[in-house]
């Protein structure tokens, strides 16, 4: 083979073109690359600096054809844009990166249909394991988890059945937690602004607590304002300011997020509001971003980057006693009072 050839940008690199590169035969470059077999430290790194010089990739497909597997798992989260993602996926690269398994990203922006359609794709690439957020699926989507034949960890939420194992939090628990520090705090007209929540379940179970413990006490929402779309601090503005001219003696204002909330803190501190003496505020998820708020925005730490690490551990067999799969782990938020809640009589 002439050197034009084995450099030829017009076809994939092989690993005779390593062996080549290197001065070590096929099998020897193979055993390298797959950390496989005894090779001298020396030899070892002659076919690496070899393999990084040419750009080499190894073709896993090839591989997995044999093993029926590829070294993926498939991550599939309902937005990019919403902060509280990107944490989860730090915890699970951060686990996964000495493990040899590589994390695919697939994002259903909050659609049951989109979900099914991106976790088809997924699976018919074989991945090792799948983490998905949430315990809704569709029926076909059910379905393929359920036969999919790998770990699945369902991500984020613990009220409901996993199909296989559930790293997350009780929603309805955080809800009945916030609705009972505000009521303690002496407040009693309480409005809730949040997304609508056909899809959002988290918020909807949240609300679904928050009602209950209300109820425990005798007390129901003042009002109420949903919105469509993306979290935004403009949003939450305009919810705010929505809620207050519609109920002028609301005292406190329960958001479904940090985002909105945070607009409706700047909102209320525009029009000089007493924050948190006549109108409490608080949130949800404990973004750190926030932390540059003229007042610390009540909140609850929903545990984003310790789900990531626990899926990851699960999906890589790192979990409770080594087992892969059937774990359900719950974790507890904390509830952050900031500076919108007054302090309880």
């Amino acid at each position: 083979m002439t050197k034009t050839a084995a450099f030829d940008p017009r076809r994939p690199l092989t690993l005779r073109d390593v062996s080549e590169a290197s001065g070590v035969s096929e099998m020897t470059v193979s055993r390298v690359l797959r950390n496989r077999g005894d090779v001298s430290e020396a030899t070892r790194e002659k076919v690496l600096e070899a393999a990084r010089t040419l750009g080499y990739v190894p073709n896993k497909i090839a591989g997995a054809l044999a093993s029926q597997r590829v070294n993926l798992v498939g991550v599939i989260i309902p937005s990019l844009s919403n902060m509280v993602f990107p944490e989860v996926l730090t915890g699970i690269s951060e686990v996964l990166e000495d493990t040899g398994l590589q994390p695919v990203i697939g994002v259903s922006n909050y659609s049951p249909d989109r979900e099914e359609a991106v976790l088809y794709e997924m699976l018919s690439w074989r991945p090792s394991g799948v983490i998905l957020a949430g315990l809704e699926h569709t029926p076909a989507a059910a379905a393929m988890l359920s036969q999919a034949g790998v770990p699945i960890v369902e991500i984020m939420d613990i009220d409901g059945t996993a199909v296989d194992s559930a790293v997350g939090i009780s929603h309805r628990r955080a809800g009945r937690k916030m609705a009972e520090a505000i009521i303690a705090a002496g407040y009693r007209r309480i409005a809730f602004l949040g997304t609508q929540m056909p899809n959002d379940h988290r918020a909807r179970k949240r609300l679904e607590g928050f009602e209950d413990a209300l109820a425990r006490q005798g007390l129901a929402l003042a009002d109420r304002e949903f919105y469509s779309g993306g979290s935004a601090l403009l949003k939450g503005r305009e919810m705010t300011e929505a809620v207050l001219k519609r109920s002028p003696d609301v005292d406190f204002l329960y958001y479904s997020n940090d985002m909105i909330g945070a607009g409706g803190l700047l909102y209320c501190l525009d029009a000089g509001l007493d924050v948190p003496g006549k109108i409490g505020l608080a949130g949800f998820n404990g973004v750190e971003l926030l932390d540059g708020l003229p007042r610390r925005l009540a909140t609850m730490d929903a545990c984003r980057l310790e789900i990531g690490r626990k899926a990851a551990e699960i999906i890589a067999g790192r979990g409770h006693g080594g087992v892969i799969g059937g774990e359900v782990i719950e974790l507890f938020p904390t509830l952050q009072p900031g500076d919108t809640i007054r302090k309880a009589p």
